[in-house]
């Protein structure tokens, strides 16, 4: 892809993408009284720490429970974020009185810098977009921008995954234009942010390997050498003064705590759901014949204790299992990159990446699966199978971040999120693609966007699950078997994320 020129109509793009932003902005505003989680407490410590501590005891420091473990270049970010916390409200970042704080002022202000920080967000949409047609540089400005999930997370639940999303995006574009440096550049500060993007580390080598270092033995030594040389200066500049200061090891520990457990406390839509769910069936059944099977005592989410298992039938699975299980669903990624090392292709591989690490990973969170939702609407657009794939994939995401916003009052908040984005995709999608022809003839039968009956039973499944959990299990049961309705959503959504990935995967073995 020839390098993207500043061109008379950048000014034209802008204005029309800070339309979009616009809108969203607004959004996010009429939100800030809304529920939030214990993530804005979260980072509202974070910001007592890096502002009444020295360096050196960012992250021993366990005043709260809520311990720095992000990476350094966050703890940086939270670092210059308390600078202006303190102008408005000092107690936001004391230490000790600012525990569990929760005046206006430090709500407002922390949603507000996740408004803000979002302009990340909004140029690396731009630079992925601009070289697009007008209609499809739309329709992912679209999906991208007004998210629903990203709603959901950054702006309801309270977290700063759009401006994390907006490093991704940027270091996306500069890879499709063929600035592998700048872009593998930017992929180094953004796992200096948070360390789980670093799923994709692998394609990312692979892809720099055989697109940048290539042209000989000597050329391509030398590019790799200054390729090395600067992810060491990004990681040096951002874990320097904590090897300085003899913490790396205290950092690290945080950043990986291992001890977590299998699943989070919700269990995200991924593998695990069915393993764990077939080893308790297994064990129900075996129990039902008059096997002696004792109950595991171990928690999915509160990690292994000594040699307990929390399986009562099934191997135990450990964060090396799913470690290897990663690098295994991924090595076929890996294997079409060092083959077709393509500009073009680099987001579909990236996001295939964290799509095997959100289903076999160690300790998924739902919210993990925006790290493949939003880079596959910038592939939504290249085909119509593509579109189809990211309708059911996008409406999937969103529902399964369902059980995050609990309360009554934001209930009619997440459904209509989602209703407009389903209706808005389906409109767009249906516009891009209504003077698509079947068959190689160019007088062929025409086809707009539409899904098969198949994508419609799911989807179907999707309400009804719904109308169980929130109106059915209530009245039926009452309080009994509270966890049953989250069950639901997670193995209900566990298969269409599940046929995400065998599509992704089976593109992936096409083109080899």
């Amino acid at each position: 892809m020839m390098e993207m020129q500043e061109s008379p109509r950048t000014p034209v793009v802008m204005a029309q993408l800070s339309w979009f932003f616009g809108i969203a902005t607004i959004v996010k505003l009429l939100l800030i009284p809304s529920y939030h989680s214990t993530d804005l407490e979260v980072h509202r410590h974070w910001l007592a720490i890096t502002h009444s501590l020295p360096l050196s005891q960012w992250y021993t420091d366990e005043t709260s429970e809520w311990t720095l473990d992000y990476p350094p270049f966050f703890a940086y970010l939270e670092r210059f974020l308390s600078m202006f916390a303190h102008l408005i409200d000092p107690q936001i970042v004391h230490l000790h009185h600012g525990l569990n704080y929760k005046a206006n002022s430090a709500i407002y202000f922390q949603r507000m810098s996740v408004i803000v920080s979002d302009l990340f967000l909004l140029y690396g949409v731009y630079r992925s977009t601009l070289a697009l047609a007008s209609l499809k540089r739309n329709l992912i400005w679209l999906l991208v921008i007004w998210s629903p999930g990203l709603l959901i997370v950054d702006h309801l639940h309270f977290q700063y995954n759009g401006f994390l999303f907006g490093w991704l995006l940027l270091s996306l574009s500069f890879l499709a234009q063929g600035r592998d440096v700048m872009g593998g550049f930017l992929f180094a500060v953004l796992l200096c942010f948070k360390h789980l993007f670093a799923v994709a580390a692998p394609v990312y080598f692979v892809y720099l390997l055989r697109h940048y270092c290539r042209g000989g033995l000597v050329r391509g030594f030398a590019r790799l050498s200054v390729m090395g040389a600067i992810v060491v200066a990004v990681f040096a500049a951002a874990y320097g003064p904590f090897v300085y200061h003899g913490q790396i090891q205290q950092v690290i520990r945080r950043m990986f705590p291992f001890g977590r457990g299998l699943c989070h406390a919700y269990w995200a839509p991924n593998f695990w759901v069915f393993y764990i769910m077939l080893d308790k069936g297994i064990a129900f059944l075996l129990r039902k014949f008059g096997f002696n099977i004792p109950a595991p005592v171990a928690s999915f989410t509160g990690g292994l204790v000594g040699d307990a298992s929390p399986f009562a039938i099934l191997p135990r699975v450990t964060p090396l299992t799913t470690f290897i299980m990663v690098l295994l669903a991924l090595s076929p990624c890996l294997f079409r990159t060092w083959k077709d090392p393509r500009p073009r292709l680099i987001v579909r591989s990236v996001a295939y990446a964290y799509t095997c690490g959100f289903l076999f990973g160690w300790h998924v969170h739902e919210k993990a699966s925006l790290h493949f939702s939003i880079p596959l609407a910038i592939v939504a657009v290249e085909s119509l199978e593509d579109a189809k794939h990211y309708f059911l994939l996008s409406i999937v995401s969103c529902y399964s971040l369902f059980p995050l916003l609990y309360e009554a009052q934001e209930y009619p908040i997440k459904v209509l999120l989602l209703l407009l984005h389903t209706i808005l995709m389906w409109f767009s999608f249906s516009a891009q693609y209504s003077g698509s022809l079947r068959g190689d003839k160019e007088g062929g039968e025409k086809q707009g966007f539409e899904v098969g009956w198949v994508t419609k039973s799911y989807l179907m499944g999707v309400v009804v699950v719904e109308i169980w959990g929130q109106f059915l299990h209530p009245y039926l049961f009452g309080d009994k078997l509270p966890f049953v309705p989250l069950m639901l959503i997670s193995m209900f959504c566990a298969i269409g994320i599940l046929y995400s990935w065998i599509w992704q995967l089976k593109s992936i073995l096409i083109s080899f």
